[in-house]
């Protein structure tokens, strides 16, 4: 099956190879297939590699079969997906607690099962959220954005803010936790702070509102732990109220955390996207 791409050159005045090897991340084997068929167009023209875009221009690029062979899974219910934004490229969904971002077993069923049927074709996960965690979702609809939404992921410009209920009162001031995590040597559901061989984790952590005896917090990820919010919080103290592994034994049904906005630019229109999840549903929880 043919995948044609299209998009004008918002990067500036960049050449050929440029664009596709810098720019757009496509891998040599597949640039090579490009350069080769000549399935490169800048304002409907075939181009060198060493020819200048400008900016504005329109690329169209199309690549087979053998270039990024199709993936298949099993396709789940279309009708479980809650859709905030959606392109060409790419998909935000917002997830409900309880649910697996993706499945460990190649049958098994989850959101991203869910979310290919509602696209109708094989999505790929950009970030994932833990089972008990709600809230936003991101997913790129095809091979080729792929690795750039992971490159601006990994670049921290993909802005992600969670809420969560913490036991006990936050102190009054927004602060950032950098205590490094590792994997717990006898549990390997969970992870540990772990100065040592652990690995570098931010949370910057903000008071919004306090109740008896918890408090809601706006937290933002500057890297992507497993588990981070998690263990940063019940590390200092401020455990999320439903913890089932952090901590356990507590009266609520489900973890107090919930994804609620997603912030960064579009990396093929350049355009500011802003995504909100609607936290009803997180919010009849807080007391």
């Amino acid at each position: 099956m043919t995948m044609k791409i299209s998009f004008k050159n918002h990067y500036g005045k960049v050449t050929v190879k440029e664009l596709l090897e810098e720019k757009c991340l496509i891998p040599r084997k597949i640039r090579h297939f490009l350069r080769m068929k000549k399935h490169v167009l800048v304002n409907g023209k075939s181009v060198h590699w060493q020819e200048w875009v400008e900016k504005e221009d329109h690329v169209l690029l199309w690549f087979d079969e053998e270039d990024y062979p199709e993936k298949t899974i099993p396709f789940g219910q279309e009708e479980l997906v809650d859709c905030l934004y959606e392109d060409e490229h790419l998909i935000i969904v917002n997830k409900p607690e309880g649910m697996k971002t993706h499945g460990n077993e190649p049958t098994e069923i989850a959101l991203l099962n869910h979310v290919s049927a509602f696209v109708g074709q094989t999505c790929y996960v950009i970030h994932r959220l833990d089972m008990e965690t709600s809230g936003l979702v991101m997913f790129a609809k095809n091979p080729f954005i792929l690795p750039i939404l992971n490159r601006l992921l990994e670049q921290k410009k993909i802005k992600r803010d969670y809420l969560a209920l913490v036991c006990n009162h936050f102190p009054e001031k927004r602060m950032t936790f950098k205590d490094k995590i590792g994997r717990h040597r006898h549990d390997r559901r969970k992870r540990v702070v772990d100065e040592r061989n652990g690995r570098t984790a931010l949370t910057t952590v903000e008071p919004l509102q306090y109740f008896p005896k918890t408090t809601l917090v706006r937290c933002q990820l500057e890297t992507g732990r497993t588990h981070q919010i998690r263990v940063h919080l019940a590390h200092h103290h401020y455990p999320i109220v439903g913890d089932p592994l952090y901590h356990p034994n507590q009266p609520y049904s489900r973890l107090m955390l919930h994804a609620y906005q997603l912030d960064f630019r579009h990396p093929l229109t350049l355009e500011t996207i802003s995504i909100k999840s609607d936290s009803e549903t997180f919010q009849k929880g807080l007391a």
